[in-house]
């Protein structure tokens, strides 16, 4: 079956600036440059770039931070009509991630350090996962003092119906249209739960607010302009929780949809052994311990234990916990025709015309 890119892409090409350039920490004889395209904050990610090239002292970088659209777009663009691309994409969408590897244009690349992933965080060497970050609810605290925030879908729905008024346009979500973790998390909720739907009414009746990304709608829970964020990605929603007491998190009792941020080296790449190379050390313990411990997101490494990472959220929450598995499932959604249809009964659910 073939299948349809998402729409609306921009072409692209290779002459944008990076968004951080570092340059090697010991250079010798001709330089060779590592690039990447990542949907990751460049500050977040300094930390990583910077133990990596410790490692590697005689390569530069070049970190280029760019929405997940434009990943996918850019490495197939790129090797249609260039025949270069970078050497590496690190993205958030795991279907794009996925779709790229299925249409051919990621390298199978054997990484030393692979065989400690579990093997749903793999498929046919080409996309590897990375992290293990929860889709969560938030709450406002301090709306929350004489009652206990929704901890299950059920809850959330029975919330919003039994204070319509309270809550009615301080509840808020993201625009499956617009941001695509969100119409990734709707598919997943179509997934595990035929009565999801009970909730997405109550969210149209409560008049609840749709935004492209995870920040918005955060910094909204936080301030208490919003009671409740329903299916944020909860690793924004910890780093700003760490600073921010009023700021509530709860990971669904029903079940916690966990994604991961995946990697590959695209067909096309300038230079796939420093790709695979940064790749390894993405998914190696010591590459697993900076993304946890520097870069602050849960990660799924089964030698790290402590906080953000895998083995200590499965102690807490048990069975909850759905890791979404790496592969060619993901991309059924990318269907132009799929896609439609769900966005679809997603907007009469919202009523939204």
């Amino acid at each position: 079956m073939l299948l349809a890119g998402p729409p609306g892409i921009a072409r692209t090409d290779m002459t944008d600036a990076p968004s951080v350039s570092l340059t090697p920490l010991s250079p010798s004889g001709e330089t060779r440059v590592l690039r990447i395209y990542s949907s990751l904050d460049a500050k977040i990610a300094a930390p990583l770039l910077a133990a990596f090239q410790a490692t590697r002292p005689d390569i530069g970088i070049d970190y280029f931070e760019l929405q997940t659209q434009d990943i996918y777009a850019r490495v197939i663009e790129e090797s249609d009509e260039i025949g270069r691309t970078a050497d590496l994409a690190y993205s958030s969408a795991m279907d794009l991630q996925v779709k790229l590897a299925n249409d051919g244009y990621a390298q199978s690349v054997r990484l030393p350090n692979a065989g400690a992933l579990p093997a749903w965080a793999q498929w046919r060497d080409t996309v590897y996962g990375t992290t293990f970050e929860p889709a969560v609810i938030l709450y406002h605290k301090p709306s929350f003092l004489e009652t206990e925030p929704p901890r299950t879908r059920p809850d959330f729905a029975a919330y919003l119906k039994a204070r319509e008024a309270e809550t009615y346009g301080r509840v808020g979500t993201y625009d499956v249209e617009r941001a695509g973790v969100g119409l990734f998390f709707l598919a997943r909720d179509r997934e595990h739960n035929r009565e999801i739907w009970d909730l997405f009414n109550a969210l149209g009746a409560s008049g609840v607010k749709l935004y492209s990304n995870s920040s918005a709608i955060v910094e909204r829970v936080a301030d208490g302009r919003f009671v409740l964020g329903y299916n944020i990605l909860g690793s924004y929603a910890s780093a700003w929780a760490r600073t921010d007491p009023d700021l509530g998190i709860v990971l669904p009792e029903d079940y916690t949809v966990v994604m991961s941020r995946t990697a590959l080296v695209p067909r096309s790449a300038g230079a796939p052994d420093l790709g695979a190379a940064f790749l390894d050390f993405l998914v190696s313990r010591e590459g697993q311990k900076v993304i946890a411990e520097q870069v602050g997101l849960p990660v799924l490494h089964p030698e790290l234990d402590g906080e953000n990472t895998a083995n200590a959220m499965r102690r807490t929450f048990g069975n909850r916990l759905r890791p979404i598995p790496v592969g060619p499932a993901l991309v059924v959604y990318l269907d132009q025709v799929k896609r439609n249809r769900l966005i679809e009964r997603w907007n009469r659910a919202l009523k939204v015309q």
